[in-house]
């Protein structure tokens, strides 16, 4: 489901003043919220680049804010300016989860990442870019997304730190990185983090979704389950499994190996061997799926689901007390095969496994769109406030997007009337 871009009409305009209002005793002046419903504007407005200097030449300022240079003054309120943007997205997400939070919800994993010119930009290193497909020079953030029978929206994000920055203080201090943002995380231990923020907030759901970048991680798929989360997430084709249960000869007290006492177990001798993702893919039938209609007709697939148990070490006897998971293979239209481990219940079916793994396309197209109509990746600053201040507005910009939508299904415009708030 895509949100819209509304003409800023009276009507709108007057509703975005109020939803704005929502945030303003999280500021901690007046000014600085004044600036904020400015700041949300400029990001709804059309225009090509949503950077601090174009948007600052389309936005109509209140008479409270009749300064003479207003990308100097966004720039401050953007940069420089001490708000803290957390306890914003706070109150952000208890306003959208009135109206679109469900038990049915689901936390939704992704990268998102930003190319950039040279290496002062927060973050900033040559890594894989998801934008781009290929490892280039950027910036990547971890976001975590909510997606429910009622609407999508992002929750949190947050940029990762390489290492070749977490061990250079100075450039840390350049660019303004917190004390408590200085430490060596793994982009699966930040999901972690965020997801463990937003579900204080008693935000409903029980699953969680992610591709393989999160899901080859045993020690990130180990936290959704500890925190007692359903998980469809990602893995590679290298992977390996058993697709039999397998047999494991425990270590005698008194069994010695070269001298030394057998401590792990080993793979008994008849046992099924592990077989990589890639070949158990050849030898598995897989059958179409029709997971939703879309635009153009039903989107469907090519899936099989069934139950593995994980061989990660197997050699070593580190899998030995490892439980089934449930396996999904996808053949995409091109070929392309993609892999996901599940801790679903056992009697989940197919059809269930393959709407939830799907999940993750809507959450794509809200990124695209706070991209490429919000300005999501036109921040121009270096700082760690900056890009944090200009991504949580772009989260608020999107919120309202969604309630304007949300409203207007609600109320319809009536056949021979012309609707004059909004156009899709």
């Amino acid at each position: 489901m895509k949100t819209y871009t509304p003409e800023l009409s009276p009507g709108v305009l007057g509703r975005l003043a109020e939803y704005a209002s929502h945030f303003a005793a999280e500021f901690p002046q007046a000014r600085p919220a004044q600036w904020a419903g400015v700041y949300l504007q400029g990001l709804l407005l059309d225009g090509e680049r949503k950077s601090i200097e174009p948007l600052s030449r389309r936005v109509r300022l209140p008479q409270a804010l009749d300064v003479k240079d207003p990308d100097q003054a966004l720039q401050q309120f953007v940069n420089q300016s001490p708000w803290d943007e957390r306890p914003i997205l706070q109150r952000y997400r208890g306003l959208l989860a009135e109206t679109f939070a469900s038990p049915a919800g689901i936390f939704l994993f992704d990268d998102v990442s930003f190319p950039k010119q040279g290496r002062c930009s927060v973050g900033v290193q040559r890594q894989y870019c998801g934008a781009l497909g290929k490892k280039a020079n950027c910036q990547v953030a971890v976001s975590v997304h909510y997606v429910s029978p009622w609407g999508h929206y992002p929750l949190d994000l947050r940029l990762y730190l390489p290492d070749s920055w977490l061990a250079d203080p100075k450039r840390l201090d350049r660019a303004g990185v917190p004390a408590d943002q200085r430490r060596p995380l793994t982009k699966g231990q930040i999901a972690l983090e965020l997801l463990d923020g937003v579900r204080a907030e008693r935000l409903p759901g029980s699953v969680a979704v992610a591709d393989a970048g999160y899901g080859v991680s045993g020690d990130f798929r180990d936290g959704l389950e500890a925190r007692g989360l359903s998980y469809v997430v990602g893995v590679t084709e290298d992977f390996v499994v058993f697709t039999q249960e397998p047999l494991w000869e425990r270590p005698a007290p008194q069994t010695r190996v070269n001298g030394r006492p057998r401590s792990r177990p080993r793979l008994a001798e008849g046992s099924p061997p592990p077989i990589a993702l890639e070949e158990l893919a050849r030898t598995v039938r897989r059958r179409r799926m029709t997971w939703r209609e879309g635009t153009k007709g039903k989107l469907s697939g090519r899936f099989a689901w069934l139950r593995v148990w994980p061989a990660t070490g197997w050699r070593t006897g580190q899998c030995a007390d490892a439980r089934p998971l449930w396996l999904l293979i996808e053949e995409q239209a091109d070929g392309t095969i993609k892999y996901a481990f599940s801790n679903l219940p056992a009697e989940t079916g197919m059809k269930q496994a393959v709407r939830l793994w799907k999940s993750r396309w809507p959450v794509e197209q809200g990124y695209q769109q706070m991209k490429q109509e919000l300005g999501l990746d036109h921040f121009e600053g270096r700082s760690w406030r900056g890009f944090h201040h200009h991504a949580a507005l772009v989260m608020l910009a999107y919120g309202f997007l969604l309630l304007e939508r949300h409203r207007e299904k609600a109320n319809p415009v009536q056949p021979g009337k012309k609707g004059v708030d909004s156009r899709c």
